[in-house]
């Protein structure tokens, strides 16, 4: 059985950026969702916002677009809906670490059923129905399972 876990956008952009200490670990998240062994769900806000950044660093439009649909390929979307929006208004009311997006990216799991995400965000620990994987120790409950 997989991992199944909502991906925060800053897996795709640690692995897809320059050397960083969460490099190893969300390329091999990556890696793992192509291979079978995690079931990565993504919000659809996600992908815009790894297209955002990577457009913004990168500043070709093409590599941004083509990133963007690679990890739509590689993930399942999930809508951003009305019952996202008002999931991620209660979170931002109610939860001080979870704003903007992070507030969408985690109703989105809520919303779904999902009750597992990976960032490198420790801000989502504290949102209520979730627990909270950083890359590393994702990477290590996949392993866990093989």
């Amino acid at each position: 059985m997989s991992l199944t876990a909502l991906i925060d956008s800053n897996v795709p952009i640690y692995a897809l950026g320059g050397d960083h200490p969460e490099k190893a670990p969300c390329l091999a998240l990556l890696r793992a969702a192509g291979a079978g062994q995690l079931r990565g769900i993504a919000s659809a806000e996600m992908i815009q916002e790894l297209i955002y950044h990577r457009l913004r660093v990168t500043s070709d439009r093409s590599l941004a677009v083509r990133d963007g649909r690679d990890a739509a390929a590689l993930f399942e979307i999930m809508p951003f809906d009305a019952a996202v929006l008002e999931v991620a208004m209660r979170l931002i009311e109610r939860t001080a670490s979870i704003r903007g997006r992070d507030a969408v990216h985690a109703a989105t799991a809520l919303v779904g059923g999902v009750d597992t995400m990976i960032s490198t965000d420790p801000a989502f620990a504290a949102v209520p129905g979730l627990k909270w994987l950083d890359p590393a120790a994702a990477v290590k409950a996949i392993s866990a399972q093989r």
